[in-house]
């Protein structure tokens, strides 16, 4: 037995699934791989990346209560009774069944029999069929965790970028708000100076059209602020209310970063680790495929109490047992077993590509992320210096148009480009805040 055994191990049926221990060189990408070090910023918990206690307060919520992390949970549930199941097909099973049967021939008198037999099946694994079969749904188990994981990954990046998307638009609301207000003096001003002859009727028209643009540009970022929070109430499972939140000006969130090294994928990312577990799972499943072409080695045995002997009946009842050993042999399916074992390599080869693929594509996320927080931050530079100009622009307008050597035009010109830069200028705020978010759900961020 153990000679056969070592034979069938150098044929792979025993063999366990190796990690890998390599990925493709340059992950992240010529510029960053030669920054790459140990530490990682996925590794940091979600509280400490999001300090804002109203998002953090959003993110528990969510956690809690989002139906498909509840979802993610009861599959994780279902593959450990999976696994389970597994783990007791090692056990001897054991059925209990009790017969009673009462006869009587031409009147006579009746007669009892009884048998009350406990019987007992057990399947020894030379072959790896079990070990296999229970590696595979172990793996499986692994793999359903590192999907709950996922969503809970994708969960606390949605939560956070809905919550700085709502922080955006109430600054821009803000902006806005505060524009119109000044175009209504504008329009007042610009109605006295026509009444006094200053400006022609055109300039007064033009700059009532303008204050009724703005007007229309608060009511759609009130809309998107109610359609934000919305959002954000259907991730907490929650009916429409308003969100309990904070400003965009007090966010504070790191602004510097490792991308660790990239074999950490491996142990950060769940879509990386759910991809090498599905190819943990076909690896298995070939080993399985081989197993099938062996004998199954069945023992079996009952034991019980019974009155039946023969054609005797004997009071009391004696006891009996019995034992069979059976192999059984397949013949005459070899082709089907060649077939499933084609098929099975066929599968663990698909999930081998889907594993390295998913590794290129977190190469390229993480890349991509830097990339926008990068850019964002260096554009933040400029358009603050470009809002200052631009509101002295507005200022010095409004002055040499009051003392008649400018026109309406450029102080309408010069207003609405204020307005344009200050919105752009909070959107490109909250563009690098995504970055930031983005770089952390590249890098496997939310485990804890």
């Amino acid at each position: 037995m153990s000679a056969a055994a070592l034979t069938l191990s150098s044929c792979g049926i025993y063999k366990k699934y190796q990690p890998a221990a390599t990925v493709p060189e340059g992950l992240y990408g010529s510029e960053l791989s030669a920054s790459a070090d140990t530490a990682s910023f996925g590794n940091l918990s979600w509280k400490e990346v999001f300090t804002d206690p109203c998002l953090r307060k959003l993110i528990d919520s969510a956690l809690v209560r989002n139906t498909d992390m509840q979802t993610a949970y009861l599959k994780v549930q279902e593959a450990e009774a999976a696994l389970l199941s597994a783990r007791l097909s090692y056990l001897p099973s054991l059925n209990f069944t009790p017969q009673g049967t009462v006869s009587s021939f031409d009147g006579g008198k009746a007669t009892q029999t009884y048998s009350v037999p406990v019987a007992a099946s057990w399947e020894i694994d030379i072959f790896g069929k079990l070990t296999n079969a229970k590696r595979q749904a172990k793996a499986g188990y692994e793999q359903t965790k590192e999907y709950a994981q996922a969503v809970k990954t994708q969960l606390v990046a949605g939560v956070a970028n809905t919550y700085y998307t709502l922080l955006m638009l109430d600054a821009q609301h803000a902006i806005a708000v505060e524009t119109e207000a000044a175009w209504k003096a504008s329009v007042d001003a610009t109605r006295a100076m026509k009444e006094a002859g200053m400006v022609t009727e055109a300039a007064l028209a033009q700059t009532e059209a303008n204050y009724y643009n703005i007007r229309t540009t608060v009511l759609d970022l009130k809309e998107q602020i109610n359609t934000a929070q919305n959002s954000l109430c259907l991730l907490l499972a929650d009916v429409p209310h308003d969100i309990e939140r904070g400003t965009l000006e007090g966010q504070r969130l790191p602004d510097s970063f490792s991308v660790g090294i990239p074999l950490q994928m491996l142990s950060n990312r769940p879509d990386v680790r759910s991809a090498e577990l599905a190819l943990a799972q076909s690896f298995y499943g070939t080993n399985a495929a081989r197993a099938a072409f062996y004998p199954t080695i069945t023992l079996s045995g009952s034991a019980g109490w019974t009155n039946s002997a023969g054609s005797m009946i004997v009071n009391p009842g004696k006891f009996l047992a019995s034992a069979v050993a059976s192999l059984t042999q397949p013949l005459f399916n070899r082709a089907a077993n060649i077939a499933q074992l084609r098929i099975a390599k066929a599968q663990q080869e698909e999930a081998r590509l889907a594993f390295e693929q998913t590794l290129l594509n977190a190469g390229v996320e993480v890349n991509e992320a830097l990339e926008q927080y990068q850019t964002a931050r260096d554009k933040a530079a400029f358009y603050e210096k470009q809002v200052a100009s631009l509101e002295s622009a507005a200022r010095s307008t409004q002055l040499l148009m009051k003392h008649g050597s400018t026109t309406y035009l450029e102080v309408l010109t010069a207003q609405q480009t204020l307005l344009t830069a200050q919105l752009t200028q909070v959107a490109n705020r909250v563009t690098e805040i995504q970055g930031i978010i983005t770089l952390y759900q590249a890098l496997g961020g939310g485990r804890m």
